[in-house]
């Protein structure tokens, strides 16, 4: 990265961070409690986006809510029983996508054909700290594989480590093969390891690599996703981008948290108990964690 282009992109930083009514080492005072969200950084993303507020957040119908969701079991021991049951699950409840493990892309794309949900496999899952070069062989592996989205996480060390052209290759290694297919991409920042500048400066680089959307949480860090980060990330990318909220949504009223905060598309294990939900009925699927 050259000189001129660093200050471009310091530039473009700086602008949102004020935009979004902060500066460099200010925190407000309702951001001492981690779960709460500032009302002041609320207010305007709930203003912009009253017309999907009022569509699902109510309750909306069902098969609305399903639509926002990647039903997701990516725990490391699950079987191939338990990937067969979930595409069910997403088959019958019609969810936006089952996001699994690359090992599972093949046999969840057979199982889903023609069935109108799509498969998204992850990236760099869950600690994000491979090369760019490894990040773009799988993800064209998944692609080969049938996977229709493609879940990437940054490099977040070299994030924290102010390095941005490392990041920034990183995540253009995974969007060109997606764009080049045309599969739909999602850049997982892990929110609860960064600053909310540093949240700021993950935001913008995917923005400018031209993803789809941005992500909250890998489900395996040390916190899911929040309505403050969903609120911050939503305010950064503006309305073209979509804004996937995942870790620790379990409920119904979780999502309509995510969803009040920006959210377009959330990742949960507890899909089939969120659609219960919004039906009124009697919940009865567990989580399988996420």
């Amino acid at each position: 990265m050259t000189r001129d282009e660093l200050q471009r992109l310091i530039d473009v930083i700086v602008q949102e961070m004020a935009a979004a009514g902060r500066v460099p080492g200010d925190r407000c005072a309702c951001h001492s409690v981690l779960d709460e969200c500032c009302p002041d950084r609320l207010r305007g993303v709930i203003d912009a986006g009253a017309t999907r507020v009022g569509l699902h957040a109510t309750g909306g119908a069902p098969s609305g809510v399903a639509a926002m969701i990647d039903h997701t079991l990516l725990k490391p021991d699950a079987t191939r029983h338990d990937i067969e049951e979930l595409c069910s699950e997403a088959g019958k409840f019609k969810f936006a996508t089952v996001c699994v493990n690359p090992t599972w892309v093949a046999l969840s794309a057979r199982l889903l054909a023609g069935s109108g949900v799509g498969v998204c496999s992850v990236v760099g899952f869950p600690l994000g700290a491979t090369t760019a070069d490894v990040k773009g062989y799988e993800t064209q592996r998944a692609i080969f594989d049938g996977a229709t989205e493609i879940d990437m996480v940054i490099n977040v060390g070299a994030l924290k480590s102010g390095d941005l052209r490392v990041v920034e290759r990183d995540i253009e290694a995974v969007i060109a093969p997606c764009r080049e297919c045309g599969i739909l991409s999602k850049v997982i920042i892990e929110a609860a390891l960064l600053t909310d500048e540093e949240k700021i400066t993950a935001c913008t680089l995917a923005k400018a690599a031209g993803a789809d959307y941005v992500k909250t949480s890998t489900g395996f860090g040390p916190g899911g996703a929040t309505a403050a980060d969903v609120a911050l990330m939503r305010r950064v990318v503006g309305a073209e981008m979509g804004v996937k909220a995942a870790g620790g949504v379990r409920d119904l009223e979780s999502v309509k948290a995510m969803i009040a905060a920006g959210a377009t598309r959330v990742g949960a294990s507890a899909g089939v108990k969120i659609v219960q939900q919004a039906r009124g009925e009697n919940t009865t699927a567990a989580s399988s964690g996420y």
